[in-house]
């Protein structure tokens, strides 16, 4: 079986950013995390053993001189001494478990310390979903060619609207060559004439080096997540700007709002986090009726919601970031991140619908227990984690 990740940077920038955070903020924080298959696919046999056996390989995958050169230029925010980190940095298979049961469904779960288990989740998704097509014989139905020509047109038809829009594609591609395919064609588009629309870049790092783009995004929901679960949801929001700004000075980015609901957030939100943000990433609910929560949250607080950039990243396409793009430019900097619709789209196949998350934490490796967070969506009865620990933390935060 070939190896599906052999570069270190073959993952997403808030991967990175997050992970210097982390060691900034949480050096000694322990975490867990779960794989869940929201299909309960049912995986070929000896799957569990194909993807035990590219954990061991991963283990071979160290960064570069060239990427850190690259991180360097593109990514001036993240603190030299993050480098040194990298430079040593070393994948550890004993930090993942792995089985499959009698019917095919797989189980993975990881636990340890959160600095070194947080650059596991893109990889580990991304090889699931490659491992899966290559053993079930799909990968026969990719015809990178016709995937070109269809990349080219979703980015014109991006462009052509005025859209300002980056890859964020890496977790549940087809294959790396997939995502390097689109990646690769939406550049060519977006230099083959004066669109009034901008392709700016891809959330995946060691791409972003080989065509020479802009890596883009900031953080995802783990980090509030574990901070929830360490600290408690009411003041997590907080905690976690708090942190980044600790980190990364006035490089603060876009902020993912979502991890515990709206209401929380807002609460969390004062004026300084507000201007110090370069805005919010909407990511989970209605796009329109996050939109205008947004816009009114800003305009309370005295901002022109017209000069912050609001990212769109919840399960979009072509279409309907066109038609976002058409209301959203009367009261924002809209921006789109696309994922799967992006690296996997091949006729007759169908994307998985995995994700890895983040389900416990605690302060310090000398704490005896750990404790259970979850992530409340703003798209009702989409919330993730056990049960019980999602309804704990809504009544906490008197969401009904």
């Amino acid at each position: 079986m070939k190896q599906i990740i052999r570069h270190f940077t073959d993952d997403d920038l808030y991967k990175f950013t997050m992970c210097c955070a982390v060691i900034d903020n949480f050096p000694r924080a322990q975490v867990k995390y779960t794989f869940t298959d929201r299909d309960n696919t049912a995986y070929p046999v000896g799957f569990a053993q194909a993807l035990e056996e590219q954990i061991m390989m991963l283990e071979s995958v160290t960064i570069t001189d060239e990427e850190i050169d690259f991180m360097r230029r593109k990514c001036r925010y993240i603190p030299a001494w993050f480098y040194t980190y990298l430079k040593g940095y070393r994948f550890n298979h004993e930090w993942v478990k792995v089985h499959q049961d009698e019917d095919g469904h797989l189980y993975v779960d990881i636990e340890g310390c959160w600095s070194n288990t947080i650059l596991l989740e893109v990889k580990l998704l991304a090889i699931i979903s490659e491992l899966y097509y290559t053993m079930t014989g799909e990968d026969s139905r990719f015809d990178y060619q016709a995937y070109y020509d269809k990349s080219y047109e979703k980015g014109r038809r991006l462009l052509e609207a005025g859209c300002v829009f980056s890859d964020f594609g890496t977790r549940r591609r087809a294959s790396f060559e997939a995502e390097d395919v689109a990646v690769r064609a939406m550049k060519a588009c977006s230099h083959d004439n004066n669109w009034p629309g901008k392709f700016v870049g891809t959330s995946n790092v060691y791409l972003a080096m080989k065509h020479d783009l802009l890596p883009v995004g900031t953080m995802a929901h783990e980090f509030v997540c574990a901070i929830g679960g360490m600290y408690g949801p009411q003041m997590a929001n907080h905690i976690a700007m708090n942190s980044w700004r600790n980190t990364f000075r006035g490089a603060l980015g876009t902020y993912l709002y979502d991890s515990f609901g709206w209401d929380i957030f807002s609460m969390n939100f004062s004026e300084d986090f507000a201007n110090l943000f370069k805005g919010l990433r909407i990511d989970s609910g209605d796009n329109y009726e996050q939109l205008m929560k947004i816009v009114g949250k800003y305009r309370s607080l005295g901002i022109d919601s017209k000069t912050k950039q609001v990212v769109f990243s919840n399960a979009l396409d072509v279409s309907s970031a066109i038609q976002i793009q058409q209301y959203a430019k009367n009261y924002c900097l809209p921006s789109f991140g696309i994922g799967t619709h992006f690296t996997n789209e091949f006729v007759g196949v169908k994307p998985l619908n995995i994700v890895i998350k983040l389900i416990a934490a605690k302060i310090t490796e000398s704490w005896a227990f750990y404790n259970d967070t979850c992530k409340i969506s703003e798209d009702k009865g989409k919330h993730t984690g056990n049960p019980e620990v999602v309804k704990r933390f809504m009544e906490a935060l008197h969401i009904k």
